[in-house]
């Protein structure tokens, strides 16, 4: 398999060889498909013999993924990029980025590809959470993420990979607050969904909450991404 961020770092040889993708048997490469992650399991966390190591790999291909596509946007690429979890699931961005801290360049990339997996895992959830959050959310974050109105299931996935495509090829802090305002609206979705069950379906009412505290973590912590990016210090 080969991993879309490879081609934009073609000229960075060493940084490919230091992923722990390498490590992978041609076997594994090979045979390789695609897992897809239910919605309420998509906090996978990767075991690993050297945490430093892994830690330094999440940092180093992040970065240089970023640098190399923002500061040349091939349109091939950046395609590749937004739907490399539909062709190819998650793992292989879990294995580099998914122990990194929530509040760091891959901690960030880490969760918008989540976001993303889970709108397009069940987009008529999705567009049921951000129309319920849309009507009970007293803010402006239904405008800052950007849905039409009424915002479907195909709107929201066009969203969720815009906002991922701006990473690439737009303002980078603006994408991740558009992410955060986006996580804001379904987590009030979720919440309020959870009051609606809780008398009648106790488990369904548990789930809805789970994923509201989740994505309601995931704005907080885009939104300090954002702010450290202006500032230069996302590390």
């Amino acid at each position: 398999m080969c991993l879309p961020w490879a081609a934009a770092l073609e000229r960075e040889p060493a940084l490919v060889a230091a992923s722990s993708l390498d490590r992978m048997s041609d076997s594994s490469r090979e045979f390789h498909k695609p897992v897809r992650r239910p919605a309420e399991l998509f906090d996978r966390v990767f075991s690993a013999e050297d945490p430093a190591e892994v830690s330094r790999v999440a940092h180093t291909t992040a970065h240089a993924l970023l640098a190399r596509v923002r500061a040349d946007p091939d349109g091939a690429i950046v395609d590749r990029l937004v739907a490399f979890t539909d062709e190819h699931g998650i793992d292989d961005i879990a294995e580099l980025w998914s122990r990194s801290p929530a509040r760091t360049l891959p901690g960030a990339l880490w969760r918008l590809y989540l976001v993303q997996l889970m709108i397009h895992d069940d987009p008529r959830t999705a567009a049921l959470l951000y129309e319920r959050g849309r009507a009970e959310l007293a803010s402006a974050d239904d405008v800052v993420a950007g849905a039409p109105s009424p915002a479907g299931p195909e709107e929201l996935v066009a969203l969720v990979d815009t906002i991922l495509r701006g990473l690439f090829e737009g303002d980078f802090a603006v994408a991740l607050d558009r992410a955060a305002a986006f996580c804001r609206v379904q987590a009030s979705g979720a919440t309020h969904l959870a009051d609606d069950y809780e008398a009648t379906e106790p488990e369904r009412a548990s789930a809805f909450t789970t994923r509201a505290l989740r994505l309601s973590d995931y704005a907080a912590d885009l939104t300090v991404c954002a702010g450290l990016w202006r500032r230069d210090a996302l590390s």
